[in-house]
């Protein structure tokens, strides 16, 4: 885990996210950037000068934010693109190769019942890149349990549990494995991939109309430090494809959540 990029959206309470953040990088020895996207557009004529001015703005609302974090070791890099949010991370990605994601689930313009707000949302949404979502508050410490919870053990992206492998072996977790069957589940659903298995201590099955039910239903039971799940069009966040939002009463999590995308990059 190498470059860990911190999206700056308009929360007064970024450098809290970003804090987090340089705490876990510290962890890895990876590299933090924060990035804030913005979009200008207008007339030929006009619009260098335009651009340059609000790049430079955001560069000094970044730097401000920076300079409320107490940093050991490596230094935060600042990055700001002018465009569309997913466009910035597919080039900052191709650019850097962009290992984890770290953001806070809401910005304070959206109303206090949702859990991921539009800018967030848009980040689960259209990105592959793993994302860690830190609810507001949360300190930085080791993740003792991890519970890793799916509707199908199906993995066919290479790679996808580096992040998990890597957190489990820096901070010596023990990861527990919940398959939830939800209505229509198949049998090959049931067939777990093999590296999951692996790294996981045991395994529970049980039977709910969402995947998000079914980890309600053990949460409490287990008390993990982290919650664990997989990014899939009709999976863990499928309402995130029928907006751009995800209420509190959908989904939330007072812990952070790890999000593993399955898709093909």
């Amino acid at each position: 885990m190498m470059n860990i990029l911190v999206p700056i959206g308009t929360s007064t309470d970024a450098h809290e996210t970003l804090q987090y953040a340089v705490d876990f990088a510290a962890d890895f020895n990876a590299q933090i950037y924060v990035m804030e996207v913005f979009n200008v557009t207008g007339k030929t004529g006009t619009l260098t000068n335009i651009t340059q001015k609000i790049a430079e703005n955001s560069r000094e609302r970044l730097k401000d934010i920076v300079g409320q974090v107490k940093v050991d070791g490596n230094e935060i890099k600042i990055v700001n693109f002018n465009g569309e949010l997913a466009d910035g991370l597919r080039e900052l990605d191709k650019e850097l190769g962009i290992d984890l994601i770290i953001l806070a689930p809401r910005s304070n313009d959206v109303q206090e019942e949702f859990y991921l707000g539009q800018t967030s949302g848009a980040i689960i949404k259209r990105t592959n890149i793993p994302t860690l979502i830190v609810p507001k508050g949360t300190t930085y410490k080791k993740f003792k349990t991890i519970l890793v919870a799916f509707k199908s053990g199906i993995l066919k992206r290479k790679r996808i549990l580096d992040p998990l492998i890597d957190i489990k072996k820096k901070h010596s977790s023990e990861v527990n494995l919940l398959l939830v069957k939800t209505p229509g589940y198949s049998d090959d659903d049931l067939k777990v991939n093999t590296a999951l298995m692996d790294i996981s201590s045991q395994m529970t099955f049980t039977q709910n109309q969402t995947t998000y039910l079914g980890v309600l239903e053990h949460f409490q039971a287990q008390h993990p430090d982290l919650l664990c799940v997989f990014r899939r069009k009709r999976g863990f966040f499928k309402k995130l494809w029928e907006k751009s939002t995800i209420s509190k009463a959908e989904f939330y999590a007072p812990v952070p959540v790890l999000v593993l995308s399955v898709k093909k990059d």
